[in-house]
């Protein structure tokens, strides 16, 4: 046997092997509560950045740098919903259950997409939000933002399946990895909503479900009406209406793009032939217009 196909099968081993053993790393968690404990369940702005930020991992230094997280304002969110951060530190119960799902689901998607790595996954405590994100280390899943999404699924352990799944396609994305900067004319609606339907995608693929359900009842029966506004928006860069746009404690639909996006990936797939040759184009995506006209997709059309 010659050395590329001996070497072909050792990275389709290397990737199958990891995916059957996710990496989520805890020990940012066990910090923040090390030193919420110390300051009974009230730390200070300064001591959440002296002893938790300012030791974290780079995981946790890389998350709050991207999404502005500072000891203020989790000293802030832990003052006005100390709740959400009680309730946080029983989600870690659903991690062994989590793992064995994330290893099956990882392990379909290396058969699918035999050049899938798998970083690790961090999960920090944060000021409320984000629910995951992913950074140069990997992908980051805000603890307590996820917690009590209960909106996203009812079902704590589906919940982190899917949302997890979600962000380790992310990592397999360079376009995700390496976006333009917010108003750069290549930051359109477009770009953004296919990014984050193909991770829905391909999550419902390999896991089962995609990570927040409430989309497809929010469109169920008005997608010719969303999807044509949409169409109207997609070549702008602002993202105000379709993505980032959750509003805590409103019931208003939101991140309407994701369900877009996904519903045009699903066109693409369903009408490929070659249905693994259709996830390697999913997920290697770096040219939003030419993959939308391969798609097929109208608005308002109807998928299986």
């Amino acid at each position: 046997m010659d050395r590329p196909v001996i070497a072909a099968m050792l990275m389709l081993f290397w990737s199958v092997a990891a995916a059957a053993e996710p990496e989520i790393r805890t020990d940012d968690v066990a910090r923040f509560y090390a030193v919420y404990d110390a300051h009974g369940g009230r730390p200070s702005a300064a001591q959440l950045e002296s002893e938790y930020l300012a030791r974290g991992s780079q995981s946790l230094k890389e998350f709050a740098a991207l999404r502005r997280v500072t000891g203020e304002r989790i000293a802030t969110r832990i003052a006005d919903e100390p709740g959400i951060y009680e309730k946080a530190r029983d989600c870690l119960a659903v991690l062994p259950g989590v793992e064995r799902r994330l290893g099956e689901s990882l392990s379909r998607l290396s058969s699918l997409y035999p050049e899938a790595d798998y970083p690790p996954v961090a999960i920090v405590v944060g000021r409320g939000r984000p629910v995951g994100i992913v950074n140069p280390s990997g992908a980051t899943i805000g603890l307590e933002a996820l917690c009590a999404a209960d909106f996203m699924h009812p079902d704590l352990e589906d919940r982190f399946v899917y949302v997890i799944a979600h962000e380790y396609v992310h990592t397999q994305q360079v376009a995700a990895r390496e976006p333009p900067e917010p108003g750069h004319p290549d930051a359109t609606v477009l770009r953004r909503s296919l990014l984050e339907g193909a991770a829905e995608f391909i999550a419902e693929l390999v896991a089962g479900g995609v990570s927040n359900a409430r989309h497809a009842e929010w469109g169920r029966g008005r997608e010719l009406e969303i999807e044509s506004a949409f169409v109207r928006d997609m070549r702008g860069t602002d993202l105000s209406a379709w993505t980032d746009n959750y509003r805590p404690g409103s019931d208003k639909p939101y991140d309407l793009g994701y369900w877009v996006g996904y519903r045009i990936v699903k066109a693409y797939y369903q009408q490929a032939d070659d249905k693994r040759k259709a996830v390697k184009r999913i997920i290697e995506m770096d040219d939003p217009e030419a993959f939308l006209e391969e798609s097929g997709w109208t608005p308002g059309m109807r998928l299986e």
